[in-house]
């Protein structure tokens, strides 16, 4: 564990050092996140504006569905769009070749080797959001605490889920518009789940596990969520995490280098 740390650490650095030579991009990110938010906000209002409410979600309650929405948005641009969107890169080129050759997990590498920056607006403009709304709701320090646990829960699952769609480039080499495919359905986790008819909440439950990355932590933190909920989401990430460890060693069998 230590050798990973050490490793990540030098990963980390190195890439945060050559995203810095381009620092505008900082200021450039920071008015894209401003102009997403202003739009999610926007059309959260026009549900809101004539007194319409989803069902036992408060204006409030909503705000803090969006915020924890722009986090996972802060997140996966962060650390999940540069590192897991570059597997096809690696299939494609043959650099994957160079990565299976050393000495720690092929897995870890191509989940950590970069971050981006670029992504900490949305972290910030969510926390700020989620702040702002459970001031109105007065929420304690320990709501905040408690939905920790399943916001974990959900970033795992959004990892694993993404991480197997890019273990399949080694079949299917150009795989760009499934993932597109995915971050277009989690667009749905920007409303609380009682917003969709009953076939769409099953299958952004079921299926596609949208309420377990914004829903579920949402409900934990205004402390009406139960317990099984919160299990359910550990045992999901858990089992996605397992099985993309699997998937992934699976695919490999079937990988031919392209220098080859």
């Amino acid at each position: 564990m230590k050798r990973y740390l050490l490793v990540l650490n030098v990963f980390w650095s190195t890439a945060i050092a050559a995203e810095l030579e381009y620092r505008l991009n900082f200021l450039i990110a920071t008015i894209s996140s401003l102009g997403n938010l202003i739009g999610s906000l926007f059309g959260l209002f026009l549900f809101y504006r004539t007194g319409y409410t989803f069902e036992g979600w408060s204006w409030e309650q909503a705000l803090v569905i969006l915020g924890i929405f722009t986090l996972l948005q802060g997140c996966s641009a962060t650390f999940l769009v540069p590192n897991l969107n570059r597997i096809v890169e690696q299939v494609q080129q043959g650099t994957l070749d160079f990565v299976l050759l050393k000495p720690i997990s092929s897995q870890f590498w191509l989940s950590t080797r970069t971050i981006s920056p670029w992504g900490m607006p949305d972290l910030i403009f969510g926390g700020v959001l989620i702040a702002y709304a459970g001031r109105r709701l007065g929420l304690a320090i320990e709501n905040y605490l408690f939905s920790v646990i399943p916001l974990i829960c959900g970033i795992i699952s959004l990892y694993s889920l993404w991480f197997m769609l890019g273990a399949t480039s080694i079949w299917f080499v150009k795989i760009y518009n499934v993932t597109e495919v995915l971050r277009g359905l989690l667009e749905a986790g920007r409303y609380p789940m009682v917003a969709y008819p009953a076939t769409y909440r099953f299958f952004f439950t079921f299926v596609v596990p949208v309420a377990f990355l914004t829903t579920v932590p949402a409900e934990v933190m205004l402390g009406r969520s139960q317990v099984a909920w919160v299990v359910g989401a550990g045992a999901l990430a858990l089992g996605l995490l397992l099985a993309s460890r699997i998937f992934w060693r699976f695919a490999l069998r079937f990988y031919t280098s392209a220098s080859s």
